[in-house]
């Protein structure tokens, strides 16, 4: 049998030819492993892990114009990658930032069209880049070797090797002086990491504040005007008809939460009315108004049959009677519509004396504000 020299400072045969005799853990202490170079322990585990190298293919020459040329490629790749990493921020948060009045509107034709699109652009960019930049990285810079291995049992001496095994393929990856690439994957990794994080700032930042779900544009001496833009007076409606209003503000007619059906109740209405608690003042005179969005599914109300009083929902047939403040009495709605305080002004004009008292809409977002 042969043997080897196993004192501290030796490789153990791992550079002589031919099989190894005995266990790793029988052969060698932990004292012994520590002092073999980090290169002979790689030799040395791949010997006893039974690795066969089959062919290897060197990288470029350090310091040769190919490196220097698949290193610029590797940093642009990554460079690029970065710049569409830190653009998503710039436009997922910049807008609040540098447009501070800026919010997304359905069917605009400014900022709001290209947000969500530039988000995706620019994140599926980023991916793209970082996943080309590896594959030139891999392919032109890395060395290449083929080789098959047996599974081999965990060991101290197992850990040991691997662990040198893992920090040689480091060190011949050439990261530690190809300083370009490692400056653009800093570059890179903090442009992606803050892409990543960034969408996560809304459930930092209270989405509630200033109670978006429960206000509308309706506020005290806000008129009430039609779908045209014209005021409302008093007496412009005849009893038991019912009208849709806007609030009197830019694009009023186009805040579906705002939308309020203004009705002008017939005398035996009037008299058998029954308003909610707390909003016996809320109409005036024969007239009522009450939020067009379904407290079931959020649908506009606004088909009226005023011979029973009754508002119906023609998504799931609610029905909702005016003459009990709106309360629902069929369908799935278990919420009466939202009633809107109107009074007029000096004009004469239809006017509201606040906003809703309570969240318009479906049930899941009703919170009282009162």
């Amino acid at each position: 049998m042969t043997t080897h020299d196993s004192r501290p400072g030796s490789t153990g045969g791992a550079d002589t030819p031919g099989p190894l005799h005995g266990g790793p853990d029988d052969d060698y202490t932990p004292e012994q492993l520590a002092t073999i170079s980090r290169e002979d322990l790689d030799r040395l585990g791949a010997r006893y892990d039974g690795v066969e190298i089959l062919h290897v293919e060197p990288g470029p020459e350090p310091g040769s114009a190919l490196e220097k040329r698949a290193v610029r490629q590797v940093g642009l790749m990554f460079g690029l990658a970065g710049l569409c990493a830190f653009g998503f921020v710039v436009v997922y948060a910049g807008a609040g930032w540098f447009l501070p009045d800026w919010q997304w509107e359905l069917g605009s034709s400014s900022f709001s069209v290209l947000y969500t699109p530039l988000l995706g652009l620019l994140m599926g960019l980023a991916f793209t880049l970082v996943g080309v930049g590896l594959v030139l990285y891999t392919k032109k810079l890395l060395p290449h070797e083929t080789a098959v291995q047996d599974k081999h049992d965990g060991s101290h001496f197992d850990r040991v090797t691997t662990g040198a095994t893992l920090v040689g393929g480091l060190h011949n990856s050439g990261l530690a002086r190809r300083k370009l690439i490692t400056g653009t994957l800093a570059f890179m990794g903090g442009g992606l990491g803050l892409m990543l994080v960034a969408p996560l700032g809304g459930l930092i930042k209270d989405p509630n504040e200033g109670d978006p779900l429960g206000t509308t544009e309706w506020a005290e001496g806000v008129r009430l005007v039609r779908d045209d833009g014209t005021p409302v007076r008093p007496g412009d409606q005849e009893p038991g008809s019912l009208e849709t209003v806007f609030p009197a503000v830019p694009e009023g007619n186009r805040l579906t939460d705002a939308a309020t059906m203004l009705i002008r109740l017939r005398p035996s209405q009037q008299e058998a009315a029954v308003p909610r608690n707390g909003q016996e003042d809320f109409g005036y005179g024969d007239y009522v108004a009450y939020s067009k969005i379904c407290t079931h599914a959020g649908c506009p109300v606004s088909l009226y049959e005023q011979e029973t009083s009754r508002i119906l929902c023609p998504c799931h047939q609610s029905q909702f009677d005016v003459t009990q403040g709106a309360k629902p009495i069929f369908g799935p709605a278990t919420r009466s519509l939202p009633q809107l305080p109107i009074t007029v002004d000096d004009e004469g004009f239809f006017v509201a004396r606040g906003d809703y008292i309570e969240a318009v809409g479906p049930t899941y977002w009703n919170r009282e504000r009162i």
